[in-house]
């Protein structure tokens, strides 16, 4: 739940994001029910928000919380389980039979305690998640006062979760209308990837997402092999194939999307739909370099996500901020492809809004919900400090997050986590690593 306190921050910067370019200089942010009040000079503030707890932070930038736009956060109990091998092998070899064989509900809620806190650590406040037993991480979720928008994943096979297509929707849905209420969470549906999802479930997912105004996360264009695999397949490329199926739209999540056409850039631009960026994934996985000056180019939303980490194998939005930042220039041949505004643009606003949350979080603009990191920008690798925006996405880490708040909860302080659902975390992890470690299926 939002807390209830009324807060005065007073860091040295206020990077808004909201409007684009800004950089506020001895501004405070005043927060109530979890809500942003003001937000302003330093010495009005102090005079109108006197009563209020004040925090002083004058080495710090304090940013919209980060959105992790893909997730599968569970499957950060498989970190480093196969490395160095490409997609399908390293799913259908570990992956795949490891899930087969330990994938339950304790086993998500772990995994995604453990995800909460490694990204709670680096500012991320809002993660976009896709995992069996969503249930359970809603639980973690919520157990670690952070946000989460759940998947109800659809696949076309059975797993200890769901039987066959229609159970998985089942059960996703009946989540979503338990928790309808919930303030931290939000839904949307979650077919995996055109490879593992029919024409028939597709056009259910579709259906329902017109229905109840849902957003619809899948991995789509990620391998140069799954777009001839649907080519050989269904006699079109999957975005070709989407669109036949009715599901392109504003609402329409395209993880990856790294073997797009000029002219499916264009449909997707035409249709309102957000790409999700996963930049260390598509590299470690060799899965390509995404044409993303192209897609901001063309007006689609760019959104940044770190997969799972067992495919990064760091939930690090810091990271993944600098190296999209960096890959967009190489693979456009330009400089000044997506600068360090646009890449925290993307971090934040972006995440938020394809998730249509945007109207809540992603930007620090009075009335919206108050979700922040604050980013302590002192040491000798941080100094000098010209442009403050520059820092956040080329210069500093994860390291350098000190506080974070979702809805106005202080949930680290001081790189402490606050949280009792984390106490005992690491011995749990402790016995899923000893378990997934004596299966043979979780060898390289």
């Amino acid at each position: 739940m939002p807390d209830t306190t009324t807060t005065l921050i007073l860091p040295r910067w206020v990077v808004p994001v909201e409007p684009a370019g800004t950089v506020l200089e001895r501004h405070a942010v005043a927060v109530r029910d979890g809500r942003i009040e003001a937000v302003m000079p330093v010495e009005p503030a102090r005079k109108r928000f006197a009563q209020y707890s004040a925090l002083d932070l004058p080495e710090h930038a304090l940013i919209p919380g980060l959105v992790n736009a893909h997730t599968h956060a569970a499957m950060s109990l498989m970190r480093g389980i196969a490395d160095d091998m490409g997609l399908m092998r390293w799913l259908q070899e570990h992956i795949w039979p490891a899930e087969a064989k330990h994938v339950s509900p304790q086993f998500v809620k772990d995994g995604t305690l453990l995800a909460c806190a490694e990204m709670l650590r680096g500012g991320t406040t809002c993660f976009n998640d896709m995992y069996f037993f969503p249930e359970s991480a809603l639980e973690a979720a919520l157990a670690a006062n952070m946000r989460a928008c759940l998947g109800a994943i659809v696949i076309d096979f059975p797993s200890p979760y769901a039987a066959d297509p229609d159970d998985y929707l089942r059960k996703g849905l009946a989540l979503r209308d338990r928790y309808a209420d919930q303030p931290l969470l939000s839904f949307c549906l979650a077919p995996h990837a055109p490879y593992t999802v029919s024409d028939e479930s597709f056009a259910k997912v579709a259906k329902l997402a017109a229905e109840l105004d849902l957003p619809v996360h899948l991995h789509v264009h990620e391998t140069v092999d799954e777009v001839a695999r649907s080519e050989l397949e269904h006699g079109a490329r999957p975005l070709e194939r989407l669109h036949r199926l009715g599901l392109l739209g504003p609402g329409l999540i395209a993880v990856h999307a790294v073997h797009v056409s000029s002219p499916e850039i264009a449909l997707l631009a035409r249709y309102g739909c957000s790409v999700v960026h996963c930049p260390s994934s598509n590299l470690k996985l060799a899965s390509g370099f995404a044409p993303v000056a192209a897609l901001l180019e063309a007006g689609v939303n760019v959104a940044l996500g770190t997969d799972g980490a067992a495919s990064n194998n760091r939930l690090d939005m810091f990271q993944e901020m600098r190296s999209a930042a960096l890959l967009a220039k190489a693979v456009a041949h330009d400089a000044e492809a997506m600068p360090a505004h646009a890449a925290l643009r993307a971090a934040t606003l972006g995440g938020a809004a394809a998730l249509g949350l945007e109207s809540r979080i992603g930007s620090i603009v009075e009335g919206k919900e108050a979700d922040f990191a604050a980013i302590r920008l002192s040491g000798p690798e941080l100094r000098p400090r010209y442009d403050v925006v520059s820092h956040l996405v080329y210069a500093a880490g994860r390291e350098h997050v000190t506080h974070v708040w979702v809805a106005g909860r202080l949930v680290m302080s001081d790189r402490a986590l606050q949280a009792s659902a984390f106490a005992g975390l690491d011995t749990r992890c402790e016995m899923w690593q000893n378990s997934l470690s004596s299966s043979s299926d979780s060898r390289p």
